[in-house]
C-alpha cells in the first residue's frame, strides 16, 4: 500500500464519518428511521475500510513501503474517524429503539448555529432540473446538500454533478438564517438564489 493510497482511505473514512454525524442528527430531528438505518450501513462500511487499512498498512511496513511512524499516524487518524462513526451510530440507536427524545434535546438541535433542513422540491422550483454544481447553494446561500431522496432511492454525499428534480427531498445543513431561503427556493416562492 502506498502512502497516497492510505491517505485516500483515511480521507474517505473522515468524509463518511462526518456525513454520518449529520445524518444521525437529521434522523432525530425529522424522526426518520430510514436515515438512521443508513447510518448503520455506513458504519459497517467504515469498519471494513478501517480493518482493510490496518491490514494493508502493516503489510506495507513489512515490505518497507512505509515507515512504522507513518503507519502509526495513518492508523491513528483512521481510528479517530472510526470512533466518530461509532458515535454517530450511538446517536441513531436512540431513534431505532423508539426512545422518545426529551423536548429540550429536540429544541437544542433546532437552535444550533448550524441547522439541518429537509425540503421538498416542488415542480415550479428553480432548483428542479439543475445540478448542484449549477445551483451553487453552498457558496450562494450557505446551505450544503448532504443527502437527497429521489423517489425510493437515497443518495448520501451528492456532488456537483447530482441532478435535482421535482419531488426530490433534500437534506441540507448550513446557517439558520439561510434555511428559509432554501425552503422558499424549493417551494417555488422565490426564483433568485
Amino acid at each position: 500500500m502506498k502512502k497516497t493510497s492510505a491517505e485516500e482511505v483515511v480521507l474517505e473514512i473522515k468524509d463518511k464519518s462526518e456525513l454520518m454525524v449529520d445524518l444521525a442528527y437529521s434522523s432525530l430531528l425529522y424522526n426518520n428511521k430510514t436515515i438512521a438505518e443508513e447510518v448503520y450501513d455506513l458504519e459497517n462500511l467504515i469498519d471494513d475500510l478501517y480493518e482493510n487499512l490496518q491490514r494493508d498498512t502493516l503489510e506495507a511496513v513489512s515490505k518497507q513501503q512505509l515507515t512504522s511512524d507513518s503507519a502509526l499516524t495513518i492508523i491513528k487518524l483512521a481510528k479517530a474517524g472510526e470512533e466518530i462513526a461509532d458515535a454517530a451510530m450511538e446517536i441513531v440507536d436512540v431513534q431505532l429503539r423508539d426512545v422518545e427524545l426529551h423536548p429540550i434535546i429536540r429544541m437544542s438541535l433546532k437552535e444550533s448555529d448550524e441547522v439541518l433542513s429537509r425540503v421538498f422540491v416542488k415542480k415550479n422550483s428553480i432548483l428542479s432540473g439543475k445540478t448542484l454544481g449549477e445551483l451553487k447553494l453552498g457558496s450562494e446561500i450557505g446551505m450544503t446538500i448532504i443527502a437527497m431522496r429521489h423517489k425510493n432511492r437515497w443518495l448520501y454525499g451528492p456532488n456537483k454533478k447530482t441532478l435535482v428534480e421535482s419531488e426530490d427531498i433534500l437534506f441540507a445543513k448550513g446557517p439558520a438564517d439561510a434555511e428559509k431561503h432554501l425552503q422558499d427556493l424549493a417551494d417555488g416562492k422565490t426564483m433568485e438564489i
